[in-house]
């Protein structure tokens, strides 16, 4: 199904449901949860609050859907209702554990580099993994350090392949200031990556 054809069955759909339809309502959850679900783990890291956060949005967009108005498509608009939540979660974590330091997140210099690469033991375990599997472990470790603003923009993207203008709708920031971010963000990821590769090899 194109994006054009589910985007017109979702209009049709809403506006059933703004009528009081429940069965609309519950075809909008059906063919959505699974992305919200999906992007919900990427940001949390946890099954459990990904469930959760799954639960809370479509519970949210159900109590104001008939102030949704339908300026942007429904599927933006859950996913912004599910980033909120998403990363209210993860605010309220990082208050909850602020002590532990690893949950910091990195300085950048004003080139938008980081300014100290993360002290962390890229090569534990390096007998037993296959080096691709290293190396995607050394790009989540080091997404999970970026800043919020940082790493929402590059899960979003890079990793649930919204447009620019999805991304706008679902963060309220400007183009420009998430091109910014995001171009800091993947800065910060091939950093982490020169880090990896040059582990066994640290120059002079």
């Amino acid at each position: 199904m194109s994006d054009e054809v589910a985007t017109e069955d979702d209009r049709q759909l809403l506006a059933r449901a703004q009528d009081g339809d429940m069965s609309a309502f519950e075809a909008l959850v059906g063919a959505h949860q699974d992305k919200v679900y999906g992007l919900a783990l990427r940001m949390t890291r946890s099954e459990a609050d990904a469930a959760e956060i799954t639960q809370d949005t479509f519970l949210s967009a159900y109590q104001h859907l008939k102030d949704f108005r339908g300026d942007a498509a429904f599927g933006s608009w859950v996913h912004r209702i599910a980033a909120n939540h998403a990363l209210m979660r993860l605010r309220h974590r990082r208050v909850a554990q602020a002590a532990e330091a690893e949950l910091q997140g990195p300085e950048f210099t004003p080139r938008g580099t980081l300014a100290d690469y993360p002290q962390t033991d890229w090569s534990r375990d390096a007998e037993e993994k296959a080096l691709d599997a290293e190396l995607g472990q050394a790009i989540r470790q080091a997404a999970d350090r970026l800043p919020e603003g940082y790493r929402e923009v590059f899960l979003l993207k890079d990793v649930d392949g919204l447009s620019y203008e999805q991304i706008a709708e679902v963060t309220g920031d400007s183009i420009p200031a998430i091109k910014s971010r995001l171009h800091r963000a993947r800065l910060a990821l091939r950093e982490a990556i020169d880090a990896f590769y040059n582990r066994d090899n640290p120059g002079p």
